[in-house]
């Protein structure tokens, strides 16, 4: 079996490769509305200083930023904002006393890192809310006094969320229409690859935008009861699709193509969603014989048009997300461990900083709690990318002192480096602190002292923090460099298993159909979800990254089962009878057994498989998973051997 292109010595290509991803220029523009005004303004009126502690309080909702409903948008930002603030407030009363800050932000560490538990949004709030803390003990030497210096935050960050969501009443439903007119879009993306690695890629972009477009639509919650109705309209077009893109996920997987009208017909719809107008009529059936899994496509189409008449989820309450955090926490050591790597790390930096000859080494811990953040992917590979990042942003900071940038070219730059920092959060993260540097050393720095010392300073510091990362926090902490995802791997079987009993009988009533509907999409979401924790380990130098590697064709394999599956399911009922129970009980046996051997550390035995020309497919794809699992890869990295000492844990990585 050969290694695929991305093996452990190409960990650096993978480390600085961007994600492909269009510029998001609406975030830009905000980002520079947010960050520049303030320091503009402030020069017009003579003070450019207070306008960098303006515009400071303005960068929690701008690295914050994330597409979404605009509901979704507000909690995720307000949220932010608020932790941020509060984070600041206590870094300005503790920052003159290193008795006081000290303990402070190491208690900051361990909250933010509990916390990061509860789900994304509050995730981003700890961060932000750490983050601040640390900002807000520098700000000390400034001279002002706290209720002036956190006046001005409060400012900046009132005037950035304005800017981030002034435009809801207006385009309150526009998120949610892209996101739904780009399944059409990865739909006719998928229908026209000709080649299988291209659909493969096609097949998975699909996955992400369905999970995208259900995440946003079930997620978006109007205060403006009127628009309801557009979120219902949306969310019953998009499940009326579900059986169109099970029939092309069938089509592609059988290699057929279909004919040109099938993908005009979809990039029209998708033309048509982000307009607000009616749906193209769908191309008719051809009276030609068609096979099962085309007349299905065909039929699937035509029930775009039609639509469903879904009803929304209602939403958790407060409570029930509160009761969620503490399970999460109670349920393992996962998260305890995590925040107490982050605790211990943060308490040496700020020792570290105490010690270092430089003012205000306030740095080297940001730079720390940055990189170890729980849920931000491979630790190494984050301290690598600061650190890069971090010397490229020192060196346009020593271009700006050296060009003695005052003023409005002053305000011009602070543009530039906002408009990358929002291109970089999206990309890489290597950029996000190329841009973020320069950045936050011109609002905090420059803009009082401009002077050459304050640029070698935040070179050292953040060299000085990714070292404490990779020493404490990586090659010294205990499992950091096991294979964190060998149990995942295990759950993504179990999940396929239970789409298999969902997906291969034949589904005579609406609940049943709806219940299939969120199988597959379970499925593929977890193999979608399990493919991002394997790229995060991948860049890794490490017998972690390696066993990543070794497992990669496991993931096809099972990528390959679950559309095999899709295949026969979606011909059920159109003169196809569904397999026997036997027939499945054998499937998804077979898949546990493939779970059971990830669990347990051995190779996975012989096992019945169905012989039945209409699961041929499936059970070709299963006896490759089965050799993939064998594969000499997987022997000579014996990757099982070091599964069992993170049992206790795979289910929360």
């Amino acid at each position: 079996m050969s290694r695929p292109d991305f093996a452990a010595p190409h960990w650096l290509v993978q480390l600085l490769r961007s994600k492909p991803v269009p510029v998001p220029w609406n975030m830009v523009a905000r980002a520079v509305l947010a960050l520049a005004t303030p320091l503009a303004v402030a020069y017009a009126a003579g003070d450019i200083g207070v306008g960098a502690l303006v515009s400071t309080g303005a960068l929690p909702a701008v690295l914050s930023e994330a597409a979404g409903p605009y509901r979704y948008r507000a909690r995720r930002l307000g949220g932010a904002t608020l932790a941020a603030a509060g984070g600041y407030l206590v870094g300005l009363l503790t920052g003159a006393v290193p008795a006081l800050s000290i303990p402070a932000i190491v208690v900051i560490a361990a909250v933010s890192a509990l916390i990061s538990a509860a789900g994304s949004n509050a995730s981003v709030a700890a961060l932000q809310m750490f983050v601040f803390c640390v900002l807000g003990t520098a700000q000390h030497a400034t001279g002002l006094k706290v209720e002036e210096l956190f006046g001005y935050f409060c400012l900046g960050a009132a005037w950035s969320l304005f800017v981030a969501l002034v435009t809801w009443t207006v385009r309150g439903t526009s998120p949610e229409r892209t996101a739904v007119a780009q399944v059409y879009i990865e739909l006719a993306a998928m229908l026209s690859a000709t080649d299988e690695p291209t659909s493969r890629v096609a097949r998975n972009q699909l996955t992400t935008a369905m999970s995208t477009a259900y995440d946003r639509l079930l997620t978006a919650r109007s205060w403006l009861s009127g628009r309801d109705a557009a979120y219902r309209e949306l969310l019953n077009l998009l499940s009326a699709t579900t059986p169109a893109v099970e029939a092309s996920v069938a089509m592609v997987n059988a290699g057929h193509r279909p004919p040109p009208e099938v993908i005009d017909y979809l990039t029209g719809a998708a033309a048509s969603v982000l307009a607000t107008q009616p749906l193209p009529a769908p191309p008719p059936m051809p009276e030609d014989d068609l096979d099962p899994v085309e007349s299905a496509l065909y039929a699937g189409l035509a029930r775009i048009e039609k639509g469903d008449n879904r009803q929304r989820r209602a939403p958790a309450s407060p409570y029930q997300r509160l009761r969620e955090w503490f399970g999460s926490l109670a349920s393992g050591p996962l998260t305890w461990l995590v925040a107490l790597r982050l605790t211990v790390c943060v308490a040496v930096a700020e020792v570290v900083a105490l010690m270092v000859p430089f003012e205000r080494s306030y740095w080297i811990t940001l730079t720390v709690g940055v990189v170890l953040k729980p849920d931000f992917g491979s630790v190494f590979g984050r301290a690598l990318l600061r650190g890069m990042g971090t010397i490229a942003g020192v060196g346009i900071g020593a271009i700006v002192l050296a060009i003695g940038a005052r003023g409005w070219v002053l305000v011009v730059l602070i543009a530039l480096f906002a408009g990358g920092a929002a291109i970089g959060k999206v990309r890489n993260y290597g950029m996000l602190g190329t841009f973020v540097t320069p950045l936050i050393i011109l609002q905090m720095d420059l803009a009082q002292t401009g002077s050459w010392s304050v640029v070698l300073a935040r070179l050292l510091d953040t060299v000085t923090g990714c070292v404490i990362v990779l020493l404490i926090g990586y090659l010294l902490w205990p499992g950091s460099r096991r294979p964190r995802v060998g149990g995942r791997l295990a759950d993504s079987f179990d999940t396929v298993a239970a789409y298999v009993q969902a997906a291969l009988v034949l589904n005579s009533t609406p609940e049943a159909r709806l219940a299939r509907s969120r199988s597959r999409r379970a499925a593929y979401r977890a193999l979608a979800d399990l493919r991002t924790a394997f790229q995060q380990v991948i860049v890794e130098p490490s017998p972690a990254g390696r066993h990543a590697v070794a497992w990669w064709p496991v993931i096809a394999g099972l990528e390959r089962v679950a559309d095999a599956v899709t295949e026969v399911s979606v011909t059920l009922g159109r003169g196809v009878p569904a397999p026997s129970p036997a027939e499945i009980a054998l499937v998804t046996d077979a898949l546990a057994e493939l779970a059971a051997a990830v669990r347990e550390q051995r190779e996975p035995g012989s096992v019945p498989l169905p012989d039945s020309a209409q699961l041929s497919g499936v059970v070709d794809q299963l006896g490759s998973t089965f050799d993939a699992v064998r594969g000499p890869d997987l022997v000579e990295t014996a990757p099982l051997r070091l599964v069992r000492r993170f049992l206790p844990y795979h289910r929360r990585t």
